[in-house]
């Protein structure tokens, strides 16, 4: 055991049983007043573990300063607070699985739940460590408060430990980015730094330099309402419509649950109203732009198909981009993959570098000129119930963190 593991275990367990979910519905930053509760502790903790600077700024999110003893560029360390909206986060129970013994893991508050290394073989690897579960009625919410929890303790390290050479540092833990909000236009300028990395990967080693393309849409269908009773060649059902929409798109191919390694999808994520007027939300994803913008147009083509059949109903179909692929810009400038990469090297841990099938607060930021790739947490099967973590792995996510702000602060961090 590590000295970071008692509190690794600590911190996360306190930050998971603070109810922290995202609302895309809801205006405002953040867009739930829930996440204040983790955004002001953090500002209460970086305050007692003596950073610099700690501010939560009007957007919701929290910076502080690690001061530099040696020089170096300045590197920024994010993780976001806010939970996934996707699946119940209120009333978290975490728990701790001391030395797992390699069996299936059962949930106290659902019977019938079930985490099998059968199922998900990366739990097989990690016989003897602890692992963190939720109690089954909620996600667990590692993503990204183990991130979190890393960050804390790697900052608190250094700071009780100045001799060890770092350059300046600034962390940062944003809300809304389950829902693509994390990243608010004035954070860039106020992070202030030359390149900075989110701690908001999966498996033990991964540097994550691509990620999805990501458009948002919105399908609202307007039908003509009427009583049921007098409804014949005058009603239009919205919610029909509606439905034939779904339908009507790829079901075998372009599916989140027919899809994977480069391969793109469409998925209906909500659909809410009535026989009058149904909302439809999609997600669309894709490592290129091209075939981004093809799934955008296949959606269109979908929805003007089926207003054709049906002239008094109106089908819009609006479309908004979310995050890009990072790796348009990375690839020009690998500086800060070349350095997490040297760190791993360092620890003595394999690489792990896949593109991952989905996005990042440092896809925002690395298309708005902070070249931000992602690294491991550990965290695994998150957005539900079976979630869950390794304390080991969130131990290693910690130790390349002090290595990589150790290796920049020496006289030529990149040898």
């Amino acid at each position: 055991m590590t000295p970071f593991h008692a509190e690794l275990k600590a911190r996360l367990v306190r930050y998971c049983a603070i109810d922290s979910q995202s609302d895309m519905d809801r205006p405002g930053a953040p867009s739930t007043e829930c996440q204040h509760a983790m955004l002001d502790l953090l500002v209460q903790e970086l305050t007692e573990i003596g950073a610099a600077s700690v501010t939560k700024t009007s957007y919701g999110t929290v910076i502080a300063t690690i001061p530099g003893t040696a020089a170096g560029p300045v590197i920024g360390f994010l993780a976001h607070v806010d939970t996934a909206p996707q699946f119940n986060a209120t009333g978290v129970k975490p728990r701790v699985i001391e030395g797992y013994n390699g069996g299936a893991i059962s949930f106290p508050d659902d019977p019938d739940l079930v985490l099998a290394p059968e199922e998900f073989p990366y739990l097989a690897e990690k016989i003897g460590d602890d692992i963190v579960t939720a109690s089954g009625l909620t996600l667990l919410g590692a993503d990204d408060k183990a991130g979190v929890a890393i960050i804390m303790t790697a900052m608190r390290h250094l700071l009780e430990n100045p001799q060890i050479p770092r350059p300046t540092i600034r962390v940062a833990f944003t809300p809304d980015e389950e829902i693509g909000r994390g990243v608010d236009a004035r954070l860039p300028a106020d992070l202030d730094v030359d390149f900075a990395y989110t701690f908001d990967g999966g498996e033990l080693g991964e540097v994550v330099y691509e990620t999805f393309s990501a458009d948002f849409a919105v399908v609202t269908v307007k039908g003509v309402s009427i009583h049921p009773g007098t409804a014949k060649d005058k009603l239009v059902n919205a919610l029909h419509l509606a439905a034939r929409i779904v339908d009507t798109l790829p079901q075998a191919t372009l599916t989140p649950e027919t899809t994977e390694g480069h391969q793109g999808f469409i998925h209906a994520v909500d659909m809410q109203g009535s026989a009058a007027e149904m909302v439809v939300r999609f997600i669309l994803r894709d490592f290129e732009m091209s075939g981004l913008e093809a799934k955008g147009a296949l959606l269109r083509q979908v929805c003007d198909t089926i207003a054709a059949t049906e002239p008094r109903a109106r089908i819009d179909c609006k479309i908004t981009p979310q995050y890009r692929n990072m790796r348009y810009w990375l690839e020009k400038d690998m500086t800060p993959v070349t350095l997490a990469r040297a760190a791993l090297a360092d620890l003595g841990i394999a690489e792990r570098s896949v593109p991952i099938r989905g996005g990042t607060d440092g896809s925002r930021l690395t298309e708005m000129g902070v070249p931000c790739p992602n690294l491991f947490t550990g965290m695994q099967n998150v957005h539900g119930p079976l979630e869950w973590v390794s304390v080991q792995d969130m131990a290693q996510a910690t130790a390349l963190c002090l290595a990589i702000a150790e290796r920049a602060g020496r006289p030529s961090h990149d040898a």
